[in-house]
This record gives C-alpha cells, structure tokens and sequence, in this order.
C-alpha cells in the first residue's frame, strides 16, 4: 500500500465532495410535505398523556406492592381501549 504525501489528497478526505454528496443526499431532508403530518383531533396528544399520568398516579397510589404498581402502569398505557370496551359493552353493541 502506497503512503500519500502531504501534497496529494486521497479521494476518500475530498472535503468538497463529501459536501456535495451529502447536500445532494440529504439537502432536502424534513423539507418535503410528505414527513410533516397534521393531526385531525386538536389536542388528542396531550389529552391522553394527562390521562395516561392521571391513570398511572392514581394505580400507583392504590397499588398494594411493587407489582401491582408496575401493572398499573401497564394498564395506565391502554385505559382508553378499557373505557371504550366498557362503554361498548353497556351499550350492548
């Protein structure tokens, strides 16, 4: 394997090449409409974070053990398919 000098540049540290591969590659990153979804319920995000921590406080404090705490963070994560199951079911569909 042959030593490059100082004065030659090996093709693989071409610093402008680099650059124009990346800007080419990755110029439009994020810029394109397609990566930027919009949401169709105002608040939904927030909404169920506040209930996944109203749940997950409220299994904790009632828990029994460690465990228990542990599943009630588990069931924190999916109580609105739990409401919805319930709320199914009293309306017999």
């Amino acid at each position: 394997m042959a030593k490059t000098t100082n004065s030659e540049k090996c093709d693989s540290c071409d610093e402008e090449k680099w650059e124009k591969f990346f800007k080419e590659k990755f110029g439009n990153w994020g810029k394109s409409e397609k990566w930027h979804h919009r949401s169709g319920g105002f608040m939904g995000g927030g909404f169920y974070g506040l209930g996944f921590l109203a749940a997950a406080y409220y299994y904790i404090q009632n828990a029994d053990g460690f465990w228990m705490g542990v599943l009630g963070v588990l069931k924190a994560l999916v109580w609105p398919a739990m409401l919805i199951y319930k709320v199914f079911t009293m309306l017999n569909m």
